[in-house]
Parts: C-alpha cells; sequence; structure tokens
C-alpha cells in the first residue's frame, strides 16, 4: 500500500509541474549529453594515443643534392642501430603520389607541385619511441641529411587540442550541470509547497521522514533517468550520423569511435542522472521542510 501510494505521489507530482519537470528534463539531457560526449572525447584522445605513439616514425629527409654514396652511407647507418626496428625508403616519386592522393581536393595545387619538389626519405621505426635522441644522434652525422624529425613532437600537438577541447567539454558540462542542479532543486521545492498541507498531516500522524521524503525524491530520480536517456540517444544517433556519416571521412585521422564504448554511457549516464537528482532533491528537501 505504501509503495503504491509513493508510485502515486510520483506521477501525480510530475504531471502537476509539468512545465518544471520537462525544463528539467531537457537541461539534465543537454548537461549528460556534454557529459557523456566529454567521456568519449576522453576516452577516444587515449585511444588515438596508443595508436598513433605506437606507429611512431622518425623521418629522415635527404636533400636534394644527396648523392649514391651518401644515400648508401645513411641506409647502413639506420641498418647498423640496434634501436631501429624496421625502415622503409620513399622516393621523390612516391612521396608525389601520396601527396596527390592528400590533397586530391585541390587540382589546382597539386599542379603547382612536382615530384623534384618534395625530398626523398627514410621512414625508421624505433623499438622504443622514446629514443628517438639516441637514434638521432646516430645518424645525423652522416652526409646528405636535411632533417630529422620525430613524428611525436607533431602528435603532441595535436593531442594538446584535443585535451584542450576536453577542458571545454568539461567546463560547458560541469555549467550545465550546475543549472540542472538549481533547477532540480526549484522544481522540488515548488512540488513541496504545492503540497505543503498533505506534509503536515503526514507529520502529524507520525509519518516517517523518508516515507514524506520519497515521493519528492522519486520525482527528481524519474526526470534524472529520462535525461540520461534522452542524453545517451542523442550521443548514439550523434555517432550515426555524424562520425560514422557525414564525417566518416575524419576516420582517415581519427580513430573511429567503438559503438561499445557509446554503450557505456548509457548506464553512466543514468547513473549520474539518477544520483545527482536524488542527491539534490533530498538535500532541498532537509532545508525546506525541516524533516
Amino acid at each position: 500500500m505504501r509503495l503504491k501510494y509513493v508510485l502515486n505521489e510520483v506521477l501525480v507530482g510530475l504531471w502537476r509541474n509539468v512545465t518544471m519537470t520537462v525544463a528539467m528534463i531537457i537541461t539534465m539531457s543537454v548537461s549528460l549529453t556534454m557529459l557523456g560526449a566529454s567521456v568519449l572525447m576522453y576516452m577516444q584522445v587515449d585511444q588515438m594515443k596508443k595508436y598513433y605513439y605506437g606507429n611512431i616514425q622518425v623521418s629522415i629527409f635527404l636533400k636534394k643534392d644527396v648523392t649514391d654514396a651518401q644515400r648508401t652511407a645513411i641506409n647502413q647507418a639506420i641498418d647498423s642501430s640496434p634501436l631501429v626496428l624496421k625502415k622503409e625508403y620513399e622516393s621523390r616519386q612516391q612521396a608525389f603520389e601520396k601527396f596527390k592522393v592528400l590533397w586530391q581536393d585541390s587540382p589546382d595545387f597539386v599542379k603547382s607541385v612536382t615530384p623534384d619538389s618534395l625530398p626523398e626519405s627514410f621512414r625508421v621505426k624505433l623499438k622504443d619511441p622514446e629514443k628517438y635522441k639516441d637514434f638521432a644522434d646516430q645518424v645525423q652525422s652522416q652526409q646528405g641529411i636535411q632533417d630529422i624529425v620525430d613524428q611525436r613532437q607533431l602528435l603532441g600537438k595535436v593531442f594538446k587540442i584535443f585535451n584542450s577541447i576536453q577542458l571545454m567539454s568539461l567546463v560547458t558540462a560541469a555549467v550545465m550541470a550546475l543549472a540542472a542542479l538549481l533547477l532540480v532543486g526549484n522544481t522540488i521545492q515548488v512540488a513541496a509547497y504545492s503540497k505543503r498541507r498533505e506534509v503536515a498531516v503526514m507529520k502529524l500522524v507520525g509519518a516517517s521522514n523518508w516515507f514524506i521524503q520519497a515521493p519528492f525524491v522519486l520525482e527528481a530520480v524519474v526526470a534524472g533517468l529520462i535525461g540520461a536517456i534522452f542524453g545517451f540517444v542523442a550521443l548514439f544517433v550523434g555517432k550515426l550520423v555524424l562520425l560514422d556519416g557525414q564525417l566518416q571521412a575524419l576516420t582517415k585521422i581519427l580513430t573511429p569511435v567503438p559503438t561499445g564504448n557509446v554503450m557505456l554511457m548509457l548506464p553512466l549516464l543514468a547513473a549520474v542522472g539518477a544520483g545527482v537528482s536524488a542527491v539534490t532533491a533530498w538535500v532541498t528537501l532537509r532545508f525546506y521542510l525541516k524533516v
């Protein structure tokens, strides 16, 4: 009987303050969507770091006037290094073919470049990418080398941008979460005020504090769960429509977002939405009802 009463009061409370309830659900869903996107971004950046750092190469660009003897000496120096896992030679023509693929959407720019404009190079993968400095010291004394580039330096700048996006997403989610908390507290206060007489009667007949608070807390929990579901749907649709659809070309640069990671967001958002709503409602009632 008590359970039936509590559930009935929850439904009545949600419908009685339907405008506030809808606003609370929308605010909660937006904040949880931002939170889920931030968590996915964090997981994706970690995955990209493992993928790209695991495939890091050291590029040894040769001078335009490099001789066959110098090229052979550089090749022997690379082969003799115990730090090298594997190497690949890239001629000017091979570099030009890659360049045409990379800039295929800019044909005028491609026409302005010739194979002679691009340097030949050795692409070296080290057994331990952290030993780049030691490897560079071993080969940089060879004649005919124009430059030695460690891809970690370039990737480090890229990941700094991703980390900044992560931080911005988390800050936005935090601001939206604060707005959701204030709205939850305000909604619960309005609900408690509209039922102040019923609450007073229940206190007079000896109803327990938890029995009085339960309908209000459950109202907030239901709203939080609905907001979490909407947030999850937004993330899932965003993956299907954007990442797997219109922005699929980005997978050539970014590693694809696993569907499993997106599915993990449902229990996470549900737990955060329900938990935060319940705690906020309980704290609000403790101050407002003085129970």
